[in-house]
């Protein structure tokens, strides 16, 4: 067998990963950050979601490293200096974004920490709702902002109708020919795109050459098709059981899902030792000690 490689870094995705179905961080996932940057481990975000929308995690647990977010576009210094991005191209949007409202689709644009879009309505605004990403802003024609605020990436999005948002992404992949990236996500009545050339996994493995770490020293976290680039490049790939088959099928290890703290067994597992879920172990055995104790 051979041996396990020595963990430097962690990057964990965030949605359905390290939140779990209530968009909430658990104590023990909390618990586990912290304990593995007391270790000297640096600990990444690598998610989808804008900087400002996982602001209460880093403050929690001091995430220690640059995060990389909006689906690689942008990463992110823990206090929210911006270090690098990469935006659409305003003609492209314009495309995209006439084709799809032309066919009843709302569209929302991230531009950095702003989400935009042409008018608030509950097709768009559960965003906000369900992610904790900021309020949209209803600004009218989206057309009439390209050119002045740039977008690193356009959702389309038809509520509670899988087969349009297959049928569109079909007609956009061929009329873009490779001038933009469409994304699959785990929500089937969305679709994303991203300028051309960029994902996830390629600036986390940007990132961690810039820190000077080899990927072969990193342990990476996740539960969707978008993941599965960096998890294939990391030394220890981790997919959490509620994680799309495909990610799983590549996966190093799976462990518990987002619910069951997940991510808190594979730190535990491959940076610590094991030694979170000994001191819980003991932890639980004082606490029935102390309960035998007050019975006699």
């Amino acid at each position: 067998m051979s041996q396990q490689p020595k963990i430097e870094m962690v990057a964990i995705d965030v949605d359905d990963t390290l939140m779990n179905s209530r968009q909430q961080l658990s104590e023990r996932n909390e618990q586990a950050i912290k304990a593995a940057i007391a270790s000297g481990v640096r600990v990444s975000l690598a998610t989808g979601k804008t900087w400002s929308s996982t602001r209460d995690i880093i403050q929690r647990t001091g995430i220690n490293a640059p995060g990389v977010y909006i689906q690689g576009l942008a990463v992110y210094e823990p206090d929210g200096k911006l270090l690098q991005q990469q935006t659409l191209p305003p003609h492209v949007c314009r495309q995209i974004i006439t084709f799809a409202e032309d066919r009843g689709f709302k569209v929302v644009a991230y531009c950095g920490d702003r989400l935009l879009t042409r008018a608030s309505s509950p097709d768009v605004d559960w965003l906000s709702e369900k992610y904790s990403e900021p309020a949209l802003e209803p600004v009218g024609a989206l057309q009439n902002i390209l050119d002045e605020i740039p977008v690193n990436k356009l959702l389309v999005i038809k509520k509670d109708d899988v087969p349009r948002v297959r049928a569109i992404r079909w007609q956009l992949e061929r009329q873009l020919d490779g001038r933009a990236r469409i994304v699959d996500v785990m929500i089937p009545d969305m679709i994303e795109i991203l300028p051309p050339n960029v994902s996830k996994g390629g600036t986390v493995r940007a990132l961690l050459k810039s820190l000077n770490i080899q990927p072969e020293n990193l342990l990476a976290i996740g539960d969707g098709k978008n993941d599965i680039e960096m998890i294939q490049m990391a030394g220890i790939g981790v997919a959490v059981a509620n994680a799309n088959d495909a990610l799983k099928a590549v996966a190093d290890h799976v462990v518990a899902s987002h619910d069951e703290s997940g991510v808190a067994e594979a730190i535990d597992r491959f940076v610590l030792g094991g030694a979170l879920a000994a001191a819980e172990k003991a932890a639980q055995a004082a606490s029935d000690d102390d309960t035998t104790t007050e019975d006699a």
